[in-house]
């Protein structure tokens, strides 16, 4: 019996990882082998930076409520320590939103955050 080769399965399988890399520059989009290791590098990065979002993000916003913590006459670890005290549950997102919209707000936290400390 003749050995039978993977013809519409493979065919499928390279059109699918052609389609994947299909913004790909150059042999990236055009070649299969090229194309599956861009793809797979591809989706190796995705998985890291999907972590590495949240991270970034909670950078972004303790650097927000640093900043406006500043201009209040508090920095970051006295603000947070302050509503600690007061026992404020706002999170860093929220705290961080109020810092750039709503500026009276965040300075009538920046002050009930400066008569808890002590």
């Amino acid at each position: 019996m003749p050995r039978s080769r993977p013809k519409v399965y493979a065919h499928r399988r390279h059109k699918k990882v052609l389609k994947f890399t299909k913004g790909q520059f150059g042999s990236r989009s055009k070649l299969f082998k090229r194309a599956n290791e861009a793809m797979l590098k591809s989706l190796s990065y995705a998985y890291r930076d999907r972590r590495n979002r949240k991270r970034d993000f909670r950078r972004l916003w303790i650097t927000r409520i640093n900043a406006a913590a500043r201009l209040n006459g508090l920095n970051y670890s006295h603000l947070t320590y302050g509503l600690k005290q007061a026992d404020v549950q706002v999170d860093r997102k929220v705290l961080a939103d109020l810092a750039a919209r709503d500026a009276a707000t965040f300075s009538a936290l920046a002050d009930l955050a400066k008569s808890h400390l002590n």
